[in-house]
């Protein structure tokens, strides 16, 4: 009996311990249940307030800065700036025509931006749409003010294109434009920042062959909204990266100098390092502001543009090809020299022309040269000469060497519709027209007509690779992310230095003797002279009848009927530097019209400023002062000076 009375106190006290234990336990839980109440209830009670009136989380796309354009020497030549813009969420607006209206009467929204808006909603995702951009804060502060009225719609800054040199990069650089349905269609896999609406890509030039580069990869937000669409605050934010910035091989002041030089002509003109390939300045003249095409180009101003007849939307440098006319004299030099039918001495007599199978092809002087050697024949451009060479060595060997030269290729560099030309041999022609090559074609082939087409990129080329000795190529790409390019130095031409010599010394008296087509357009600084070769291509056949009244002055023709004036050239002669290129579309005489154009711009290219006058000839020293007064020049910014700005 004793021993049972103490089994059931020793149990009575366990059991007591069990529940101290056990109520304690529960009495913690409850506390820390009530804490958690009151923390929700009282301190979170605003936040869960908005939760309960429907609220709901909303990630959105932060689309990156575009990488920047700089030229070679970090001048930027296409650039961001902040742009305020307004934008409207299909899901948050509900009905998206009735919100557009309200919006319309505190914006002013053209028609076709109301219509795109209400099209981007009927198609594409919960993306924000951008209804208007490019405005000042004052619309943004009513967009903001009247937020209550207009469920769905927020104001945003973002960042947009601006190109601060404008006409001088308009053809190299190009512009970016809204993704189209064409741009999605081409790709595999789009990107999704491709699909937001208004986000802009690369178009033509760098900007589209460097659009992988330059767009940068996007970033996220996550923003909570009320019931009305309403941006309430952003609940976290994770940063996109930036696209890489690009380095062109283009010197900025080169670039305006020549843009300036070309005035309104319609021409092209290329300049380039000798030694690398680096392009210095290309461009084609007349341009545009690509800015327009950023900001979306008016009706007006496109037909503006589409309908003058010197194309300033077209990108000559490149894209253009004419035949080379008598520029091309050196590729039918050469390959004679390389297959040892002729030498530096070997003459030939011109009686002012050329017979074969019957048919009498003329040279350009009516009386001829008489007997002429190659210096000469290159000096004074004599059409006979290189018709009799070319019937030696034949049509095969003159393609081959003008493809070594650079004529006939695609030189890879990021612009837009960059042509092959045509370097035609027999076997072009069969396949092409379904012909035989015949005699008549060689003799036109000689001097850089008939079938033959080349681009000024590709003059320039093949001055270069004369100059140097090197096929180099060009290059306009100096550096991505800070990153250099690969440099090509160019192997050797394989061509006997004695032959490149000789075809040197014949440019140099193009345009430095007395009696060579380019002497007014010489280089009286020694330390500086240029050798060169001029050429004029003809665009219509002149008839017997027009030759039989004498030479008809291309002042006398339609501007669309009169001849191309072409010119090439390096300087220094003793140490080439710099090749260039120029073509004036119906200039009229190569010498007279290109020529003094290269001049200058070599001349430009050698100096660190406008060239001095010393270095052109003493007659047209006053002209030249004139001209260089009126050459418009950027600041350090990029931006016209006060004086010149419209």
């Amino acid at each position: 009996m004793r021993r049972s009375a103490r089994d059931t106190d020793e149990s009575a006290r366990k059991i007591s311990r069990r529940g101290l234990l056990l109520g304690g336990s529960m009495a913690a839980v409850v506390a820390v249940l009530g804490a958690r109440m009151r923390h929700m209830q009282v301190d979170q009670a605003d936040e869960f307030r908005l939760l309960a009136e429907d609220n709901r989380i909303s990630i959105r796309l932060i689309p990156p800065a575009r990488g920047l354009i700089h030229d070679r020497n970090g001048k930027i030549v296409a650039g961001n700036e902040q742009n305020y813009r307004v934008v409207i969420s299909r899901d948050d607006a509900g009905n998206v025509e009735d919100v557009l209206n309200r919006l319309s009467g505190i914006l002013p929204i053209s028609t076709e931006d109301f219509d795109r808006a209400l099209k981007e909603a009927r198609r594409r995702s919960p993306l924000p749409i951008i209804v208007s951009d490019r405005l000042n804060w004052e619309d943004v502060s009513k967009v903001a003010i009247n937020a209550p009225a207009l469920p769905g719609v927020s104001p945003e800054v973002g960042l947009s294109r601006i190109y601060p040199r404008d006409f001088d990069f308009a053809h190299v650089v190009g512009y970016v434009g809204p993704v189209s349905d064409n741009d999605l269609a081409r790709l595999e896999e789009p990107d999704p920042l491709l699909q937001t609406p208004k986000f802009q890509i690369g178009k033509i030039g760098v900007e589209t062959w460097m659009e992988d580069e330059l767009r940068g990869k996007a970033g996220n937000r996550r923003v909570e909204v009320n019931a009305v669409g309403r941006v309430m605050r952003e609940l976290g934010r994770q940063e996109g990266v930036a696209g890489g910035d690009i380095r062109l091989t283009i010197d900025a002041d080169v670039q305006n100098y020549v843009q300036a030089r070309l005035g309104e002509e319609s021409a092209a003109a290329v300049i380039m390092d000798v030694q690398n390939g680096d392009i210095l300045a290309i461009v084609s003249s007349p341009s545009f502001d690509p800015n327009l095409f950023v900001r979306g180009i008016s009706h007006k101003d496109y037909n503006s543009l589409t309908g003058n007849d010197h194309r300033p939307l077209a990108n000559k440098s490149v894209a253009g090809a004419y035949p080379p006319g008598s520029t091309f004299k050196m590729v039918t030099a050469l390959a004679a020299l390389e297959e040892g039918l002729i030498n530096t001495s070997t003459s030939v007599n011109c009686p002012g022309h050329y017979e074969v199978g019957g048919r009498k092809f003329h040279c350009w002087r009516r009386g001829g040269h008489g007997r002429v050697s190659l210096d000469r024949a290159l000096a004074e451009s004599c059409d006979v000469y290189f018709y009799d060479i070319a019937m030696k060595v034949g049509i095969d060997k003159i393609a081959e060497m003008g493809r070594r030269l650079g004529l006939g290729v695609r030189h890879d560099i990021p612009m837009s519709a960059i042509t092959d030309g045509l370097m035609p041999d027999k076997a072009w022609k069969l396949e092409r027209y379904k012909k035989d090559w015949v005699l008549g074609d060689t003799v036109n082939a000689s001097i850089g007509q008939g079938f033959v087409l080349t681009s000024p990129m590709q003059l320039a080329v093949m001055t270069a690779r004369i100059a140097s000795g090197k096929a180099v190529s060009p290059r306009l790409i100096h550096s991505i992310g800070g990153v250099a390019a690969a440099e090509d130095p160019g192997e050797g031409l394989g061509l006997d230095p004695k032959m490149l010599a000789a075809v040197r010394q014949g440019m140099y008296a193009v345009s430095n003797s007395q009696r060579g087509t380019g002497y007014s357009a010489r280089i009286d600084d020694k330390a500086l002279r240029m050798a060169g070769k001029s050429g004029t291509s003809q665009v219509r056949n002149i008839s017997a009848a027009e030759r039989a009244r004498g030479v008809i002055s291309n002042d006398d023709l339609p501007w669309e009927r009169r001849d191309h004036a072409l010119f090439v050239g390096f300087a220094p002669f003793d140490a080439p530097r710099y090749a260039a290129a120029v073509v004036v579309e119906h200039g009229g005489g190569g010498s007279t019209v290109a020529g003094p154009i290269v001049r200058d711009i070599l001349l430009r290219a050698m100096s660190d400023g406008l060239p001095p006058l010393s270095a052109y000839p003493a007659a047209q020293r006053n002209r030249i002062d004139t001209m260089h007064r009126k050459l418009i020049l950027r600041d350090a910014d990029g931006k016209l000076p006060e004086s010149t700005r419209a």
